[in-house]
C-alpha cells in the first residue's frame, strides 16, 4: 500500500475526539486517558510483521525487522499538556506509524526500522519532562528526587508509574533499546511563528536550544506603603522589575535567536500596604550555542547587581537547572533539508527553543535530526494549535522521504 498522508490527518482527528474535550487534548502521561490513546496508537499497526515491546521506562517500540540489526529509529510523544492542542507530540507517532506501515508492506528493509512512543515527554503531571527519552538516552541520573514527585492530588509519581506496570529503579534499563541505533527521525510541528512568518510549510531543525533556568531573590526591606518616602524605600520589586525589563536588551545583544524570559515573580509579604521585602523571580534563557547562552547568563548577572545597587537591595543566584545546547547530525539535517524541498519546494534551517525526546537521542550519541512543520500563528498548549492540513500532509510526505534516504545512508555504511 502507498503511502497515505492524508489518512493521518483523518486519524488524527480521530486520536482528538476520542482523546480530547471542548477544553483541548486531555492525554496526560499515567492516566487513563492516556493509556486509551497507547490502545489506540497500537490498533493502527494492528496486522503487520512488527514486534511489539514495552521497555522499563513505559517507552512502546514497534520493530520492522531488516537484513541488518543497525536501525533506523522514527519517534515521538502521544501525551499531552492538559488543554493541549491536537498535534503537539501525536503527529510524530501517528506520522512515523504511516511511513513504518508503508515500509512494513514493501518487504523486508535493508535496515531494521524501529518506532517508538515515547513516555511522558510533557512531564505535566509531575513536572519531569523527558522522562521515557531519558531513561533510555541514559542521562536520567535524578532518580532520588523523581521519588519525592506528586502530583496536585498527592499521589506520588513512583506509585503512578507502578500503576503504569513501570518501575522506577528499573527504568535505566530502556537503556539497551539504543545499542542498535544508527539514525533517530523525529517529525514536530514548529510550536513557534518562524516558519508561518517565512510563508515556508516545512523546516530542518539545526538543534535544540540550550536552557539555564534560575531563581533570583531580591531582598531589600518591608515598610509601611503610607509612611515611607519613595526615596527611601528598599523594594525588592524594584529590582525584579528593572531586571525583566532589561532581559530584552540582553537577548538583542546577544542576538543569533537568544531569548530571555521573566516567568514570574512572587513578593513577599505580597499586601498592598506594604513595600515589598523579597521577590523571587524566576529566569529562562535559551541559546543554541553554549558560549553565547554563558554570556546571556552573565550580563543578566551583571545587570541584577547593578540594579541591586541602584535599589539598595541584596540579590543571590540559584541555579533550578540546565541543559547544554544540543546539535544535530549535519548530514541528516542535510537529508531533511532536501527532502522539504523534494515535497514542498523550499525550505528552511531554524533552531527549536523547546526541548524534545530527539535532544534526549542526541545526547545518548545517536545521530538526530528533527522535522518541523508550520504552526500556525506561533501557538502550541492550547486548543486553539493548529496546521493547515494540506501542510500536515507534506510533513508526512517529507517524513517519508527523509526515512527512505537515511535506510539508504545507514545502509550504505555498513
Amino acid at each position: 500500500m502507498a503511502l497515505d498522508p492524508g489518512r493521518v490527518v483523518s486519524q488524527l482527528r480521530e486520536l482528538q475526539a476520542l482523546t480530547g474535550d471542548d477544553n483541548g487534548a486531555q492525554r496526560v502521561a499515567w492516566t487513563d486517558t492516556w493509556n486509551t490513546a497507547r490502545t489506540w496508537l497500537d490498533g493502527l499497526l494492528e496486522g503487520l510483521p512488527l514486534e511489539r515491546e514495552r521497555d522499563a521506562a513505559g517507552n512502546d517500540w514497534w520493530t520492522l525487522r531488516g537484513d541488518s540489526e543497525r536501525a533506523v529509529l522514527i519517534g515521538g510523544h502521544i501525551d499531552s499538556v492538559p488543554n493541549g492542542g491536537w498535534l503537539d507530540g501525536c503527529l510524530n507517532v501517528v506520522a512515523g506509524a504511516e511511513v513504518l506501515r508503508r515500509l512494513a508492506e514493501q518487504g523486508t528493509p535493508p535496515v531494521t526500522i524501529r518506532l517508538v512512543n515515547w513516555a511522558d515527554e510533557e512531564g505535566a503531571r509531575f513536572g519531569r519532562s523527558l522522562f521515557g527519552s531519558s531513561a533510555a538516552g541514559g542521562s536520567m541520573s535524578d532518580q532520588d528526587e523523581l521519588r519525592q514527585l506528586t502530583d496536585r492530588d498527592g499521589i506520588s509519581l513512583p506509585d503512578a508509574l507502578a500503576a503504569n506496570g513501570v518501575d522506577l529503579d528499573r527504568a535505566l534499563e530502556a537503556r539497551s533499546q539504543l545499542d542498535s541505533a544508527a539514525a533517530y527521525l523525529e517529525l514536530h510541528i514548529e510550536q513557534g511563528p518562524v516558519l508561518e512568518s517565512m510563508g515556508i510549510p516545512l523546516g530542518a531543525v539545526l538543534g535544540t536550544y540550550g536552557v539555564e533556568r534560575w531563581r533570583i531573590t531580591w531582598t531589600g526591606q518591608a515598610a509601611h506603603a503610607g509612611s515611607t518616602p519613595m526615596d527611601k524605600r528598599r523594594d525588592a520589586l524594584a529590582g525584579a522589575a528593572k531586571l525583566a525589563l532589561a532581559l530584552r536588551d540582553i537577548a538583542a545583544q546577544v542576538g543569533n535567536g537568544a531569548v530571555c524570559t521573566s516567568g514570574g515573580v512572587v513578593c513577599r509579604p505580597g499586601i498592598v500596604t506594604s513595600v515589598v521585602e523579597t521577590a523571587e523571580q524566576l529566569l529562562d534563557q535559551r541559546h543554541l550555542d553554549a558560549d553565547s547562552l554563558a554570556e546571556l547568563r552573565r550580563l543578566a548577572q551583571e545587570a541584577s547587581e547593578r540594579f541591586a545597587a541602584e535599589e539598595n537591595l541584596e540579590v543571590a543566584w540559584e541555579r533550578i537547572w540546565n541543559i547544554e545546547p544540543i546539535l544535530f547530525d549535519p548530514a541528516l539535517i542535510d537529508l531533511c533539508d532536501d527532502a522539504c524541498r523534494a515535497v514542498a519546494g523550499t525550505s528552511h534551517r531554524l533552531p527549536s527553543g523547546p526541548l524534545h525526546d530527539a535532544a534526549e537521542v542526541a545526547r545518548a550519541g545517536v545521530p538526530t535530526v528533527m522535522l518541523f512543520v508550520q504552526s500556525l500563528r506561533g501557538l502550541s498548549h492550547t486548543k486553539l494549535e493548529d496546521t493547515r492540513d494540506e501542510h500536515l500532509e507534506l510533513a508526512v510526505a517529507a517524513l517519508d522521504r527523509l526515512a527512505d534516504s537515511t535506510i539508504a545512508r545507514v545502509s550504505s555504511d555498513r
